[in-house]
């Protein structure tokens, strides 16, 4: 009677701690969807709010997405970021895939090194790496005599787009090319010359590498404030402009700001769905 009795508790004790941890897991799941997904959905709702000052929801408007294009300030902010971020990512990207390349090749220790140096500016704060790039600005300004921050700050604002996005690239395509070291040399006994080597199997080869090493140089420096603060002289990109307004944002220019954030996101939405989905088709076509 006893045996049957602990036969019987032991497995309802189990399924109270499998049920347990099922709702432990899902609350915390929850929580953190909640945590992250909240702050977008209420700039989403704001970004369609007529309150001009994004402080409650007192309406439906569509008239803040087309104010985008007519509030100068804000215009040239967004198109100052979308250019740098667009030729930092493509720069990094072709810097960081050569660079990779390039490591992928040398002998096991002088590999170790390079990747330690690679990874400090990615470990190192923003402030410090900011502060870094313009006191190199300013020591070039004064052997040349020109102040670069100020009459070239296009160029700056790149420089250190490119500088602090290539490590992340470096790291992305690191592990394709890892995967399999055989590859460049078996494509030249087949009789690939160095180059048609490199863009026939070795790219294709670490491409998905590349893809997610653009897609993070991108995410970096299109949100970036610290550095562009430091390095674009009167020039603002969206983060800076915010910045600079936060306290006398009126007549629906935080709404402005938050249709912009609106429409970014729902893009990388989109590009983020539409390539798993590719990349799912592609995967079941293989198989």
């Amino acid at each position: 009677m006893m045996n049957e009795r602990i036969i019987v508790e032991k497995p309802l004790n189990q399924r109270v701690k499998k049920i347990s941890y099922k709702v432990f897991v899902i609350s915390f799941i929850a929580i953190v969807l909640l945590i992250t997904y909240t702050p977008i959905l209420v700039m989403g709702i704001t970004s369609f709010s007529t309150d001009p000052f994004g402080y409650r929801f007192t309406g439906f408007t569509f008239s803040w997405y087309s104010k985008l294009f007519t509030n100068g300030e804000l215009n040239e902010s967004i198109m100052f970021t979308l250019q740098i971020t667009f030729l930092s990512t493509l720069i990094s990207t072709i810097f960081g895939t050569i660079t990779a390349i390039g490591i992928n090749v040398l002998n096991r220790n002088a590999k170790k090194k390079i990747i330690v140096l690679n990874n400090v500016p990615i470990l190192n704060a923003d402030i410090v790496t900011a502060v870094f790039l313009l006191l190199v600005f300013q020591i070039i300004s004064i052997i040349i005599g020109v102040n670069i921050i100020a009459e070239y700050s296009f160029v700056t604002t790149l420089i250190a787009h490119v500088l602090f996005s290539t490590p992340y690239v470096v790291l992305s395509v690191l592990p394709k090319l890892n995967k399999d070291n055989s590859l460049y040399d078996a494509a030249i006994d087949l009789g690939c010359s160095p180059y048609q080597a490199l863009y026939k199997v070795i790219i294709p080869n670490i491409k998905s590498g590349i893809f997610s090493g653009a897609l993070l140089a991108f995410t970096m420096s299109i949100d970036d404030f610290i550095i562009t603060y430091f390095v674009s002289g009167d020039k603002d990109n969206f983060s800076t402009w915010l910045y600079g307004n936060l306290k006398t944002l009126r007549n629906g220019q935080w709404n402005q700001a938050c249709a912009y954030n609106t429409v970014l996101m729902v893009i990388t939405f989109i590009g983020i769905i539409g390539y798993q989905l590719i990349s799912n088709k592609k995967k079941k076509e293989e198989n």
